[in-house]
């Protein structure tokens, strides 16, 4: 018999087809929306029987394979005679319990057109929960058969009001249309009339988004990276890393692969197939049960349903009987407890901890109505009422999935005393109380309501609750309040039974927020540390690690972070060879390979922890690698995060193995010595960089070991009166774990060991001391020769060493400075002119040892003594350099590293002074150009009292050079200061330099003062450029067209040429223009005519386009100045100057100049 979907047929239609021989009655009733009942039902019970409880259809087999239609609910609802109606709610009651959704659909909507709104009804329908799709059922259960397949159910959000009652109704004229097809052609020829895209609904956006998903797994499965990329790019609204951002709260389908294999399989026929009771006789289930055999039967005679009926009724009698028995045995069992006889003997049909009597007669055994109580037949329940209701039908077999031990939970509710409820004095029967009750509205007939209606027993039932309700609260609660969930999902992670459920919620955790910020990560950490506490390491290592690795390459760093922080948060709860394995694998891939800062930088901290719990030695080369690699990283954060937490840790790793000063100390300075071998031709000074720092976060720890492996250590005594540690004894630490206090393991212990440390250097010595020995012996020899190595005018260099010594030798005390580092220094810088090789340059005066011994070493204290022995050291460096006719770098290099720092303003005014009152008129030309270093970072009182009296001291000076040499720093004064009185005494001063008759012949004097004019022209005050700079450039320019000599010719026109092309970027008026700048630079091209044709070329460019601008000046007027640089326009002029700025052959600090702009 072919099988044909009750829902494209009318009732009539499928009587037609069962009955070809009978009449039909299509008549409905107008008040009920049904159609009327067929003449002679064997199953309409007596008038006077009590409100039915259990509706049998003759087409019926289950509610997960076909729904019964409105006729049948109707016909087994009305009783006797057509004279007497079954009310609309009966009905209705009838078809949701058993889930015919679609016939009650069709019915609650005649009803509405009928204008007789059923509550039942309208409730149900409006109540979008009623239509979630629930995880661990049949798929019978979230599928209705319609008329291709299974019809797609309503999402979460939707209600009656958005249904589509065309697509579903058989009103709709389009569904009319497919019955008529369907029943006109084959069932293979109607399958490919409904699957044919003609006639395809448009895809929905929810349809739309859930086959994206399905798509981009697919793609990612199989391999198609980059075509899983652009899919992701092209559809940039959706997450493709969790299904709930699908918007359908369901579980996720199958992948695209077993949806195409399953596809082309036709769902088997509802009514060849039966869900349960596979096996079962009919005599051990429950009345209504017995369904599933009448579809083999659709024909019976009147005497065979009243056979059934009596074997009904002979069933109920045997229960009953049973029951009776079973309330005698308890009543002996319990025969001791005297309050309970009167309950025992009453037999109270809604008690819950009366298991025997629920056991015998399933339709009076609870306080939920029969109506709403699910079939046993239906496999969807099963699941259910094995879990939570374990003592409600224990008898048939077939129907226990529990997923808990029966036993353990009967045993836990007997240990408690049962639940007493005063019984009335009445002598109603059992079924009339269960029908009474029955009209209280309960539901648990839905995926909630069976949960809602069920207590817990025990605690293994909680976890179960809440591993079943979690899933589905999670995706409901508001992002911003998710981090409430975090407990709750904890604790039942660690408290569930079962695997699957646990890695779902731990799932669930690590997805519960799209992008946690910092708190929300916080609180998820604090729970995943909570969880390890409490489970141990073997399941931190199973079911925690796996969602680390799952999320490492997230797309979002928010994830990507938590990863990493979890990592360092977890290693204390680790195995340990996982930890120095798999974590640490997992560590250096994101370190490497993630583009996030924050991400990287959690990662180093992590490793910092691994390191701290790390115990397998194997892995030392691969913890310096690491280091390495973490220094190098380009981000600042990540390199901070390098220095405050991974080198303490692996350097406390390394003191444990012994090979801080063995391995790792040696390491780093001989990757410096091979970074100073290799940059004899150009230092890489961020490499440079990155090892000294990495030395210098090793220098607590290296203290500590001292202080550890001391002679002393041993009578160190934490009892007794002990000094407190001077506040400024050590340099700030960059962390806690750079504390000295904190590697030593306290405040008091590092003061007991301090001073002894002081006693034993001061008056003990270092004998038998093998871990000071070699910090003397091995490593400050090897730290100074690589001091004489580096370049003494890369200031980022020795600033770097400067700031090294400074805090090893804060570090290891003033004693230890004095008597171990000091002398060591003083012996290499012996000064004396022997120690210079003037004509070479290369004596140690005039390498980086000299400013780094002074900034780096003398500067540790700051007492009077040091003060005094640093001005004694500058002052001779300063002789012996100007006496030897040195290089000035090392000496330049001092003065710039501690000019720096205001506090050694005063002591480096006091050592040039020495130099302007020396007798030697080298030292006071060397204290002249030292001023101009200095009178940058001064400030104007300073420069005032003790700058510029000093500075006229000297141009007064009986040698010609002095004189000169004051030059460069009065033209500092006039681009630094501001105080106008200051400013006209240092105008004078140069004024008397170019206007004086003796300084007329003195080239080398106009040399410096052109250079000078050129460097601060640009900065200077314009009212001092204008009326002092540009018209005496102009005279220079005109005086040197007459100069005999060509050397000094030239020497004066390529100052000027560069003099010129740095003030053309300033704002100059038009009179200034006029009447000095362009004669100047008119006189200049005359000069460079006969000299530097290349020259004259660009000095003509610049003349007509100063020109041009002269002439169109009453148009710029209100605009004020113009820049000569930016004026010049039209491509060939452009053109022209570019090109042969490009083929001079002057330095590189002239072509600097040429773009320097007003600061």
């Amino acid at each position: 018999m072919a099988s044909v979907n009750p829902f494209n047929l009318s009732d009539s239609e499928e009587e037609a087809e069962r009955r070809p021989n009978e009449t039909v009655d299509t008549e409905r009733s107008p008040s009920d929306g049904a159609p009327g009942p067929p003449p002679g039902n064997p199953f309409s019970p007596p008038a006077d029987a009590e409100p039915p409880t259990l509706l049998l259809s003759s087409n019926r087999t289950s509610p997960s394979g076909e729904g019964i239609s409105v006729s049948a609910a109707a016909t087994s609802a009305m009783a006797g005679s057509a004279d007497i109606r079954v009310s609309v709610d009966v009905i209705a009651s009838q078809l949701l319990r058993d889930q015919y959704i679609l016939t009650a659909l069709e019915f609650h909507t005649e009803l509405l057109e009928a204008g007789r709104e059923l509550p039942r009804l309208r409730d149900y329908f409006s109540n979008p929960g009623n239509f979630e799709r629930q995880s661990g059922t049949p798929p019978a259960k979230d599928q209705v058969l319609g008329p291709g397949g299974p019809l797609n159910r309503a999402g979460s959000i939707s209600t009656l009001d958005s249904l589509d009652f065309a697509r579903y109704s058989d009103d709709g004229n389009r569904e009319s249309d497919e019955r008529v097809a369907e029943s006109e052609v084959p069932s293979q020829e109607r399958k490919n009339f409904k699957s044919s895209p003609e006639i395809q609904e448009p895809v929905r956006p929810l349809e739309k988004r859930a086959l994206n998903f399905l798509v981009n797994e697919y793609l990612l499965k199989n391999e198609y990276k980059l075509s899983s990329i652009t899919f992701s790019d092209e559809n940039d609204d959706q997450d493709f890393e969790l299904w709930d951002d699908v918007g359908l709260n369901i579980p996720k389908p199958p992948d695209l692969l077993q949806l195409y294999r399953n596809c082309g399989t036709p769902l088997p026929s509802p009514r060849d197939t039966a869900d349960v009771a596979v096996g079962v006789d009919l005599g051990d289930l429950p009345g209504n049960c017995f369904a599933q055999d009448l579809p083999k039967k659709p024909d019976l005679t009147q005497q065979q349903q009243t056979e059934v009926v009596q074997e009904l009724e002979y069933q109920i009698s045997l229960l009953n009987n049973e029951k009776q028995s079973l309330a005698e045995q308890i009543k002996k069992l319990q025969s001791e407890i005297q309050t309970l006889k009167r309950t025992v003997s009453s037999s109270p049909p809604a008690t819950l901890d009366l298991g025997s009597q629920n056991t015998s007669n399933p339709s009076c055994s609870s306080t939920i109505p029969p109506s709403t109580v699910p079939p046993t037949d239906n496999g969807q329940y099963l699941d259910i009422r094995g879990v939570s209701e374990p003592e409600t039908d224990p008898s048939p077999p077939s129907t226990q999935t529990t997923s808990q031990p029966q036993p353990q939970s009967h045993n836990k509710l007997k240990t408690r005393p049962p639940v007493h409820f005063d019984q009335p004095n009445r002598k109603l029967s059992p079924a009339f109380q269960q029908a009474l009750l029955s009209f209280c509205r309960m539901c648990s007939d839905s995926r909630l309501g069976a949960e809602v209606s069920r207590i817990a027993d025990s605690e293994e039932s909680v976890m179960l609750m809440l591993g079943r309700c979690l899933p589905h609260i999670v995706p409901n609660v508001l992002l911003a309040k998710r981090e409430e969930l975090i407990p709750l999902i904890l604790c039942t992670a660690c408290l569930h039974p079962e695997p699957k459920e646990r890695d779902q919620l731990l799932h669930i955790l690590f997805n519960l927020i799209k992008r946690p910020d910092d708190e929300q990560r916080q609180m998820i950490l604090t729970g995943c540390v909570a969880f390890a506490r409490h489970v141990g390491p073997t399941r931190v290592e199973a079911e925690l690690l796996p969602q680390c690795w799952e999320q490492i390459n997230h797309k979002y760093p928010e994830r990507r972070l938590l990863v990493a922080e979890s990592c360092g948060a977890l290693a204390p709860y680790l195995p340990k060879e996982i930890r120095s394995s798999l974590v640490l694998s997992m560590l250096q891939q994101m370190l490497a390979e993630d583009k996030a800062d924050m991400v990287r930088e959690a990662v180093v901290k992590s490793l910092g922890i691994i390191m701290g719990y790390i115990d397998d030695p194997d892995k030392y080369s691969q913890g310096f690698e690491l280091m390495l690699l973490s220094l190098g990283d380009p981000s600042e954060r990540v390199v901070s995060a390098v220095h405050q937490v991974f080198i303490p840790a692996f350097a406390a790793w390394t003191t444990e193995l012994g090979t801080l000063q063995t391995a790792l100390i040696p390491s780093l300075l001989a990757r410096i010595e091979k970074l100073l071998l290799q940059g004899e031709h150009g230092l890489d000074e961020h490499k440079l960089h990155v090892f000294l720092s990495a030395l210098q976060s090793l220098i607590p720890p290296l203290f500590a070991v001292v202080l550890q492996n001391a002679p002393f250590t041993s009578r160190a005594k934490l009892h007794g009166d002990i000094p407190p540690i001077e506040v400024t004894r050590f340099p700030r630490p960059a962390s806690p774990l750079q504390d000295v206090a904190t590697i030593i393991g306290s405040r008091e212990m590092l003061s007991a060991l301090l001073e002894l440390y002081d006693h034993q250097l001061e008056h003990e010595g270092t004998t038998g001391w093998d871990s000071l020995l070699w910090v003397v012996n091995q490593l400050l020899p090897q730290l100074i020769e690589i001091v004489g190595r580096i370049n003494v005018t890369s200031s980022t260099c020795v600033h770097e060493f400067s700031r090294f010594f400074w805090r090893f030798c804060r570090t290891f005390g003033k004693i230890f400075t004095n008597t171990k580092v000091k002398p060591q220094f003083q012996e290499i810088l012996r000064l004396s002119e022997e120690n210079v090789d003037a004509s070479a340059g290369n004596g140690i005066l005039t390498k980086a040892t000299v400013p780094i011994y002074a900034t780096g070493v003398l500067t540790c204290y700051n007492q009077d003594e040091d003060r005094k022995l640093l001005v004694g050291f500058l002052e001779d460096v300063m002789t012996t350099l100007s006496l030897s006719h040195a290089p000035l770098d090392s000496l330049k290099a001092s003065f710039v590293e501690l000019g720096a720092n205001p506090v050694y303003h005063e002591l480096l005014l006091t050592v040039l002074w020495y130099g302007v009152v020396h007798t030697s008129a080298l030292v006071r030309c060397t204290a002249a150009r030292m001023f101009e270093l200095l009178v940058k970072g001064v400030n104007e009182t300073l420069v005032a009292q003790r700058v510029v009296p000093a500075l006229i001291t000297l141009s007064s000076d009986p040698e010609i050079s002095v004189r000169i040499s004051t030059i460069p720093a009065f033209g500092t004064i006039m681009e630094t200061v501001t105080q106008k009185e200051l400013l006209e005494r240092v105008k004078m001063q140069l004024a008397s330099f170019l206007e004086d008759p003796q300084y007329q012949d003195q080239h080398s004097l106009h040399m410096e003062i052109i250079r000078t004019f050129g460097r601060v022209g640009p900065n200077a005050e314009p009212r001092f450029r204008d009326e002092f700079v540009l018209p005496h450039l102009h005279k220079l320019a005109l005086a040197n067209n007459s100069q005999a000599t060509e050397s000094k010719r030239i020497d004066i026109a390529t100052q000027l040429f560069e003099a010129y092309s740095a003030l053309s970027c300033c704002f100059i008026s038009e009179e200034v223009m006029v009447n000095h700048f362009l004669p100047g630079l008119r006189c200049l091209r005359a000069d460079m005519e006969q000299l530097s044709p290349e020259h004259e070329v660009i000095l003509s460019s610049m003349i007509k386009e100063c020109e041009i601008k002269v002439e169109n000046r009453g148009m710029a007027d209100a605009q004020g100045s113009m820049s000569i640089a930016s004026s010049l326009v039209g491509e060939d002029a452009k053109t022209k100057f570019l090109s042969k700025m490009g083929q001079l052959t002057t330095s590189g600090a002239m072509l600097a100049n040429v773009f320097q702009r007003k600061k």
